[in-house]
Formats: C-alpha cells, sequence, structure tokens
C-alpha cells in the first residue's frame, strides 16, 4: 500500500455537511492499491470510545494518480467523529490522524480521530437551487443585437459582420437583447451572463467610470429595467459582470486624486507608489498592464463599502439573479465574505460566480463565492477535441480530477463553459468541425454544473483571440445550419431532466470511448463519446435523447450519443 498517497483532511472538500443532519466523507488511495473494501468507523465524539458505527465507502472517481473512495452519513448525532478502516485478504489496517496503523485504540480516540465536531447551519455551503436546473447564454453586448433604432449611433464606427478590432464599436444594446430573449429561451437556455454594462468609454465596458448608470450606448436604466422583467416573466435568470478590481481612469474619485495627490482623500483607494499619480511612469497598480484601469485597494474599508453598496443597488432596486465576479482572484478575501453576506442577506439566491481561471479552493469554502468560471474544464476538452493531447482514459481522469477540487455543492454550481469573449471560439480552435462541436456541447451539459454557451455558438460563430472572439451575431438565419442548431437544443433541453440536475456522476473509458452517466433515484442518463478514430460497434436498447452519428448497433469512427434508462 502506498501510505503516500493516503489522503484526508477534516472539515474540507474531504470531509462536508450536505444538510445539518448529513455529511459526505472522502478518502484518497493510490489508484494502484486495491483493497478489498474500505470502511468508516464513526460515532459521537463524546460516545465514540465505547461505541461504533460503520459504512463502507465507494471507489466512485479515479483520475491519473488516485482512486477517490465516498460515502454519505445521515447522523443522529452531528458531533462527529472517525476513522477509516481498509481492508487487504482478510486483514485490515486503520488510518486516522496517526496516518497507518495496525491497530487503533477507540479508547483513547480523543487524541487522534478525525472529527466534524459540529454541524453549524451557516457553516453548510448551500446550493442556490435554480442553478440545478440553469442553462446560461453569454451575451457580448455590442455584438448580439441593436434593438434600439433611434438612439445616437454617432458612436458606431464599423458595420455589423465586418471583423472587428479593439476599438470597434457596432451598436448593440440591452434593448437589442430584450427583443431576443424568445430567441434565447427557445435554443433551452433560461439564464443569460451580461458582459458589463455600466458608463465606459471602451467597447467591453469593463473601464467603469460610474457604476450606477448602465451605458448610454447600451440603453438606460429603464432598459435595464425593463429587460429584467421581461426575463423573469419567462424564468429566465440574469447575471451582471462585477468589475471590482479595477475602475476607469475617469471614475471621479481617481481624477480627484489626479489633481490633489496624496492631500485627495480617495488616495488610499488606489495602491500608489509616491505622493502623486504618474500615468507616464505607472507608478500605481492596474489591471494587467492597463494604465487606463487602475486597481482599486479593496482592503481598504472606504472601497469596500463604495463598491459593495453598488452591487447591493442592482440586487435591491433592479432584482439581478447574480454577480460573476472580474479577476475575482486579484481582491482580497476578506472583501468577498464581506460581500457574500451582503448579497445573501438581500437575496439568499442570488448566485456568485468567481472568474478565477485555476483552482479556487480558498474562495469556495461556502464564505465566498458559489462558483467559478470553470475554465479547467475548458482546457480538458480543448486537450481532447482540439489538441489531441489526451484521449478516452486522459480525459476522463481529467473530468474526475476536476471534480476533487471542491466539495459536491460547488460541483453543482459550476460554471462550465468551452469559450466566452476571453478565450478564441472553441469552434475555431477544433478546426470548424461541427460533430466535435457538438460532441463537446454534450460533454459540457452531461457535467455536473451549469452548461453556458457564448453568444453565436448556435450557429458556428469563428473567431480567434481577442477581440475577434467578439464578432457580431450573424442573424441571416438562411446562413444557419438547422440541423446543427436542433442537436444542440436537444443537448440543452437534456439539463431539465433530474438526472442532470441533482444526479450522480461517473465518468469511466475503455480504450477508444468515455462514458458519464447521471444517476437520479430510478432514471438513470448516459453518454458515449468517441473521438479514437476507430470504429466502435454500439448495441443499445435504452432510448436515445441526443445523437451525432454514434447510434445504437452502428459503427462509427468520431460521434457521440445519449441515452435514458
Amino acid at each position: 500500500m502506498n501510505k503516500q498517497a493516503i489522503l484526508h483532511i477534516p472539515q474540507s472538500k474531504y470531509c462536508y455537511p450536505i444538510d445539518q443532519n448529513s455529511v459526505v466523507l472522502r478518502l484518497r488511495m493510490d489508484k494502484n492499491d486495491a483493497p478489498d473494501r474500505v470502511e468508516v468507523v464513526y460515532g459521537c465524539k463524546y460516545t465514540f470510545y465505547m461505541e461504533q458505527k460503520t459504512a463502507e465507502l465507494e471507489a466512485k472517481y479515479r483520475d491519473d494518480l488516485f482512486i477517490y473512495y465516498e460515502t454519505q452519513l445521515t447522523l443522529e448525532d452531528v458531533r462527529l467523529t472517525y476513522v477509516f478502516r481498509i481492508w487487504k485478504e482478510q486483514k485490515y489496517c486503520y488510518f486516522s490522524e496517526d496516518g497507518i496503523t495496525e491497530e487503533y485504540n477507540f479508547k483513547l480516540c480523543y487524541y487522534n480521530s478525525f472529527q466534524m465536531p459540529y454541524i453549524n447551519k451557516n457553516d453548510i455551503h448551500e446550493v442556490v437551487d435554480w442553478m440545478r436546473g440553469a442553462v446560461f447564454y453569454e451575451i457580448f453586448i455590442d455584438r448580439f443585437y441593436q434593438g434600439k433604432k433611434e438612439k445616437d449611433t454617432a458612436y458606431i464606427n464599423l458595420d455589423w459582420g465586418e471583423i472587428p478590432n479593439p476599438k470597434s464599436f457596432t451598436g448593440g444594446d440591452i434593448p437589442g437583447i430584450t427583443k431576443k430573449l424568445d430567441y434565447i429561451k427557445g435554443l433551452g437556455a433560461n439564464g443569460i451572463y451580461l458582459t458589463p454594462v455600466f458608463c465606459s468609454i471602451s467597447n467591453h465596458k469593463y473601464d467603469i467610470s460610474d457604476y450606477t448608470c448602465i451605458d448610454e450606448q447600451f440603453g438606460t436604466n429603464e432598459d435595464f429595467a425593463e429587460l429584467v422583467k421581461e426575463a423573469h416573466k419567462r424564468d429566465m435568470k440574469i447575471v451582471l459582470d462585477a468589475v471590482f478590481n479595477h475602475c476607469s481612469i475617469l471614475l471621479p474619485q481617481f481624477q480627484d486624486v489626479i489633481s490633489k495627490g496624496i492631500e485627495s482623500e480617495y488616495f488610499d483607494w488606489f495602491i500608489i507608489d509616491g505622493d502623486r499619480v504618474d500615468m507616464e511612469n505607472l507608478n500605481y497598480e492596474v489591471f494587467g498592464f492597463s494604465s487606463y484601469m487602475p486597481k482599486f485597494n479593496t482592503s481598504n474599508k472606504a472601497v469596500q463599502e463604495f463598491l459593495l453598496d453598488i452591487a447591493a443597488f442592482w440586487v435591491k432596486e433592479y432584482d439581478i439573479d447574480g454577480w460573476r465576479l472580474d479577476v475575482s482572484d486579484e481582491v482580497s478575501h476578506d472583501f468577498w465574505r464581506k460581500f457574500r453576506t451582503r448579497i445573501k442577506e438581500l437575496k439568499s439566491d442570488c448566485v456568485l460566480i468567481g472568474e478565477n481561471w485555476h483552482d479556487a479552493y480558498a474562495y469556495l469554502q461556502g464564505d465566498q463565492y458559489d462558483s467559478i468560471m470553470n475554465y479547467a474544464f475548458t482546457k480538458a476538452c480543448l486537450d481532447y477535441y482540439a489538441f489531441g493531447t489526451s484521449a478516452a482514459k486522459g480525459f476522463a481522469e481529467k473530468l474526475n480530477q476536476l471534480l476533487m477540487r471542491n466539495n459536491g455543492q460547488v460541483n453543482t454550481m459550476m460554471f462550465n463553459l468551452l469559450d466566452s469573449h476571453d478565450t478564441d471560439r472553441f469552434y475555431t480552435s477544433i478546426n470548424k468541425n461541427k460533430d466535435k462541436m457538438l460532441s463537446a456541447l454534450a460533454v459540457m451539459n452531461m457535467y455536473s454544473g451549469v452548461p453556458c454557451i457564448y453568444y453565436g455558438t448556435e450557429i458556428c460563430l469563428e473567431g480567434g483571440y481577442d477581440p475577434d472572439n467578439r464578432r457580431c451575431f450573424d442573424w441571416d438565419e438562411s446562413h444557419w445550419d438547422s440541423s446543427y442548431m436542433e442537436i444542440l437544443k436537444k443537448l440543452l433541453a437534456l439539463k431539465q431532466k433530474p438526472a442532470l440536475q441533482s444526479g450522480d456522476i461517473r465518468i469511466t473509458h475503455d480504450d477508444r470511448l468515455c462514458y458519464i452517466r447521471r444517476t437520479y433515484k430510478n432514471s438513470s442518463v448516459l453518454l458515449i463519446v468517441n473521438q479514437s478514430g476507430e470504429a466502435v460497434e454500439l448495441n443499445r436498447s435504452e432510448s436515445v435523447l441526443a445523437a451525432n452519428k454514434l447510434s445504437a448497433g452502428s459503427l462509427y469512427t468520431d460521434g457521440f450519443a445519449v441515452y435514458e434508462a
């Protein structure tokens, strides 16, 4: 047995409550170890020395190095203490805080057992319930649709459909989104994530000068209120982009600092090396290397209150359903804890999604975000479909590994995406292969979490790196591939099945195929994916929910099929 591979951490993603009487336990082991059985021996911490219960753990997830065992305990007494017992050929050993031992002295358990001393309600990371069935549609507003024809269009400097550059304005606006709500709903999406909407001189609006007003290029506050109202009529959610890491140099507070230097009451709102702002030598911290986007000092209490009031304003006054938190991993943990408390008190089911591109476990323990934009999932799909650096085995193992980064509640709310306004278009990355595109969409919709498609995915919109990935939507339906779009709609519709909202997930593989199965109560949905280039014959009796090339009783070298049992 590889002792170095064995891992369990109490009160973490290896031990977490899902309600006030239930806890999930995980144990990690070397995937080449093959115990006959893994058990947890548990009980109340005050009586464990003389009375124990036993439950078996199930081998549920495998990645390239480890196997993860898991069980869910329903407790009568939530003052939990426990150790693990590992069986092999009628012999067993224990795993506790002392590590692996042949024996375990229960009479001295108060020294070396694992514990979750109490399940406090406030420590349970609650799932935002509507996220279970959410399917998001991301819109870069300037490029989606112009709905307000009578507005001042003098700012528009690019004809609709031409290739954009960083300074292009094409006229898309919020009334345009309102007019297309039925179209978006018809795709199967019931949530919309909007890139920034507030006052800014750029087309992307990530340099904000006034957080209380909708930018006039996009419309008015009244136009936005109408969008939210009409979306809610259709049971659709609206999530806004919270740009709280940085602002525009035109923000009045930063202008005051430029004018007065260290004498400004806002000087400590920013991080400045010296007594005055030197824009030429860039002596203040910024987003990236952009001098026009100074970074807030989010450890400053006045800055915190300013930003918290903004976030609360749009929840209270406009009833938005969530915030996507821009550059969230560069903002202080202290701020996000206060942010969560403030927003959840106003609207408990307002979702908070961080823009963290990497493992964000430190932010996802129930005191800050609900989830993140799952770019690690994006990379796994690129490796499999675009770069060819993983086959069925590597793909399945990576998807399992990502599930083990966080607890089950977070996995349920992870914002899964193939591309966004910050990446190359997935369709372009896979050399415009529609079969691969649909297959990747099938995986995204079957995976644990919330699928999000970037506007134009349904019409195979192309695009390389920013700003090419922000092309205008082509509303000429004669250019659309209707058969492709119909399969996409079927895939998005899968999310409304209970098995994909609340079901267990198992990801396995053989030499050529990857399998993702979701199971809930007596229902099961299975996705089979083949990208091996080798023919595979399938003989299945289940109902086919959605397919592209891969079907029962046929030979196919690529494609996918989703079955229901």
